[in-house]
C-alpha cells in the first residue's frame, strides 16, 4: 500500500494507492502555499496519517508529485512558481522522518506519465510521451518504461520550447514559449482581448468560452482554432524529435479537446512530413481524475519496488 501526495498550486490530495494503481481513498485541502512550507508538510502528514487509520492500512511507502522544478535526487523543492516561499522545501526528508518508510518524489508531469505508461494508455508503448495541458504545460518522456531525465535528473521543461519568437513574453524569461500560447490561461487571456463578454456575464469565463464555441459563436471558434493551432505546433515538434508510438494527453484544458484536436491535428499533419507522423498515435490520457496519485504512487513502485535499486535515477 503506497501512500500518494499530489501537490498543486490550487490544492493537495493524498491517496492510498494499491499495487494496481486503483486509488483506495483519498482526502485533500487547499494548498495556501503563502502559510508556508512548514505548514503545508504538517497537513500533509495530518491528512495522510488520518486516511491510513480511517483504512487501517499499513504504508510501504510513500510517492509524491509536486508542481514545478523538483530535485528527484535530493528530494528538495526548487523555485516553484505557484508555490512562492517554498523554496529548499526537504519534503522527502521530512516525510522520511514523519512515517518512517521510502519517500520518492518526482515532478507532477513525469507522475502522471509513468502512470499513464504503466496503468493507462501508454501500456505496452516501448516510446511514449504524455503530455499535460492546464495552467501550464508539462511532457513526460519515457522509452523502454524508464523516464527520460536531464542532468543531474532534471525534468526537461518542455512547455517552454519557443513556438512564436515574436510572441508573448513568459516568465522563464523568453517570448512565445508553448505554454505562453497554449496552456488554459493563455487561452483564456486571448480570447478576453478578442471577445468582450455578454451582457449576462460579468466576465468571460473558460466554461462560458466553451459553451459560445458549441452553439458556433465565430470568435470562440476562432479561439478554438488558434488554440489548435498552437498546441499542434508543439505536438507537430515532439512528433518531429521523438517519433513516438503514442502521445496522451491530460489535463484540464483537455476536457474540451473536442473542440480544438482536430486543428491541432491538421497542423501535425502539415509540419512532420520527414517522419512516420500517421504511426504516432495521439490520444486522451485514461486514468482521468486518478492520475495524479496514481502516478504519485507509480514514483515510488519506480524508485523503490521489485527488482528497483533504492538509489537508482
Amino acid at each position: 500500500m503506497i501512500g500518494a501526495i499530489d501537490i498543486g498550486g490550487t490544492k493537495i490530495a493524498v491517496g492510498l494507492v494499491d499495487e494496481s494503481g486503483r486509488i483506495l481513498s483519498r482526502a485533500e485541502c487547499p494548498t495556501a502555499s503563502e502559510r508556508g512550507f512548514p505548514d503545508g508538510l504538517a497537513r500533509m502528514v495530518a491528512m495522510l496519517r488520518e486516511t491510513a487509520a480511517r483504512d487501517g492500512a499499513k504504508l510501504d511507502g510513500i510517492g509524491i508529485g509536486c508542481t514545478g522544478p523538483v530535485d528527484p535526487v535530493t528530494g528538495v523543492l526548487g523555485t516553484v512558481d505557484l508555490l512562492p516561499g517554498w523554496q529548499g522545501g526537504e519534503i522527502v526528508a521530512g516525510l522520511t522522518e514523519a512515517f518512517g518508510v521510502p519517500v520518492a518524489m518526482e515532478n507532477d508531469a513525469d507522475a502522471a506519465g509513468l502512470a499513464e505508461a504503466v496503468w493507462g494508455a501508454g501500456r505496452g508503448k516501448r516510446r511514449f510521451l504524455y503530455v499535460t495541458v492546464g495552467t501550464g504545460i508539462g511532457v513526460a518522456i519515457i522509452l523502454d518504461g524508464k523516464l527520460y531525465r536531464g542532468v543531474d535528473g532534471f525534468h526537461p521543461e518542455i512547455g517552454h520550447q519557443v513556438i512564436d519568437a515574436s510572441g508573448p513574453p513568459c516568465y522563464c524569461g523568453a517570448r512565445g514559449c508553448w505554454e505562453i500560447l497554449a496552456a488554459g490561461p493563455a487561452m483564456l487571456a486571448w480570447a478576453k482581448s478578442q471577445i468582450a463578454p455578454g451582457a449576462e456575464d460579468s466576465e468571460l469565463t473558460t466554461k462560458r468560452l466553451c459553451d459560445m464555441a458549441e452553439a458556433g459563436n465565430p470568435s470562440a471558434l476562432a479561439v478554438m482554432d488558434r488554440q489548435g493551432y498552437y498546441l499542434g505546433l508543439g505536438l507537430a515538434n515532439l512528433v518531429t524529435i521523438f517519433c513516438p508510438d503514442m502521445i496522451a494527453l491530460g489535463g484540464g484544458v483537455m476536457e474540451s479537446g473536442h473542440l480544438f484536436m482536430d486543428r491541432a491535428r491538421q497542423v501535425i499533419r502539415q509540419c512532420c512530413t520527414l517522419v512516420p507522423f500517421d504511426k504516432a498515435e495521439v490520444a486522451r490520457a485514461s486514468l482521468g481524475a486518478d492520475t495524479a496519485l496514481a502516478g504519485a504512487a507509480q514514483v515510488w513502485h519506480q524508485r523503490f519496488g521489485p527488482g528497483r535499486s533504492a538509489d537508482a535515477l
